[in-house]
């Protein structure tokens, strides 16, 4: 007797099984979609506690397949397709790693060396067209230098840091960056 309800469902979904996949496709529009809900349903069946009053047994197996395949086309709806997967795995990630940062803290380390290593108006020159954003003609005014005299000090300064980081200086064409 404790099998009551089990039993029941189970002999409703295999006695009327061919009914209930026509119409469930009808219903879901997919052959194949009908097949697995009703597969699911069979299994679901175990779970139904005899406390449940099952009043109509082809209704509760019909309801039960049509609940299961709208939570599988729901669950469908919130899973990523294959080439939206493919697109988050490509995502790069920006930041270093951590040998990568090391060596930019040890380049910066060299660079400042390099720096120390300079005359003090060669180190002035850089500091203000490099880092502040000075023109030739304005760090010019400030050190009361000519204009020619602050492009071979820049000049030279390249040269230096480049040389110390063992790096080549690479020369641009048009002059120095616009600044904004």
């Amino acid at each position: 007797m404790a099998d009551t309800n089990r039993l029941k469902l189970r002999r409703q979904l295999v006695e009327n099984y061919d009914s209930l996949i026509k119409h469930l496709t009808r219903r879901l529009g997919s052959s194949d979609f009908a097949y697995e809900a009703l597969h699911e349903t069979f299994v679901r069946l175990d779970g139904v506690p005899e406390t449940t009053e099952v009043r109509s047994p082809a209704d509760y197996v019909f309801r039960t397949a049509v609940n299961i395949a709208k939570n599988r086309k729901k669950a469908q709806n919130y899973r990523l397709s294959p080439s939206e997967v493919e697109a988050l795995i490509d995502v790069t990630d920006e930041a270093p790693d951590p040998a990568r940062a090391a060596e930019a803290r040890s380049d910066l380390q060299a660079f400042e060396r390099a720096l120390l290593q300079l005359p003090e108006r060669s180190r002035r020159v850089l500091r203000l067209m490099s880092l502040e954003g000075k023109t030739a003609q304005e760090t010019a005014e400030i050190l009361q230098v000519s204009v020619r005299t602050v492009a071979a000090d820049y000049q030279q300064g390249l040269q230096h840091c480049a040389n110390s980081l063992h790096r080549p200086l690479l020369a641009r064409l048009g002059g120095p960056r616009p600044r904004v």
